[in-house]
């Protein structure tokens, strides 16, 4: 039985994800939550495997429909190894990316289309969904542009992606977010990283505020 809430931060490429789920992450711990941080593809050996295939920049002739393949039989492995039972144990999961990514960037970006995108994921994560969804919504000229000024993240295939590729991929979102807005929040990304951070907190607050002590300062 499922016990515990799945979270997932999802954006365009440069949105900001991993640095606002490391402090989530540490504000949840203060709080004496039970938390696992992962990601996706990857979190686990198999996963991260499949990671390093799908994002590999020498691998620029796969296939639309590979991809999507890849990332689905990504994401079976990570939740059935690491998300399934942390959610039994009662554990915060807080994952960056999640079937949305797929949605957006293969379905919709990639033009197979977000119902079959759809098909083959239901068969991977058997109506397992996140609880909340939060969005960091940067443009794609500003997500781009923080990815060419980092010095230690790592450029991989979909960076090399034209403009209008990323472009895409944000109208995707913006479909999803009319097509569940019960389960996604949009934060803008572009303001201060403390003000997203506000913004995401008090949309986890307001939605599970009986889950953990919300007596930290922030």
């Amino acid at each position: 039985m499922r016990k515990g809430v799945f979270i997932t931060i999802e954006g365009g490429d440069g949105a900001g994800k991993s640095t606002l789920i490391e402090k989530l992450s540490n504000t949840m711990l203060q709080r004496g939550s039970s938390i696992m941080v992962t990601r996706e593809p990857g979190g686990i050996p198999i996963a991260e495997q499949i990671r390093n295939v799908i994002l590999d920049t020498g691998n620029t002739k796969m296939d639309a429909r590979t991809e999507a393949l890849l990332y689905a039989a990504a994401r079976r492995q990570h939740l059935m190894e690491k998300v399934v039972p942390a959610l039994e144990h009662g554990e915060f999961v807080l994952c960056d990316r999640f079937v949305d990514s797929s949605l957006a960037y293969q379905g919709y970006a990639r033009g197979i289309g977000m119902e079959d995108v759809w098909s083959i994921n239901q068969f991977a994560i058997q109506d397992i969904m996140p609880d909340l969804t939060i969005y960091i919504d940067v443009s794609p000229e500003e997500g781009l542009a923080r990815i060419n000024k980092a010095e230690v993240r790592e450029i991989n295939r979909l960076d090399l992606e034209k403009l209008s590729f990323h472009e895409k991929v944000r109208e995707g979102y913006m479909k999803l977010l009319q097509q569940f807005p019960d389960r996604i929040v949009l934060v803008n990304g572009e303001q201060s990283p403390e003000l997203v951070f506000a913004d995401v907190l008090l949309a986890i607050d307001q939605r599970f505020a009986g889950f953990y002590a919300t007596d930290v300062k922030y």
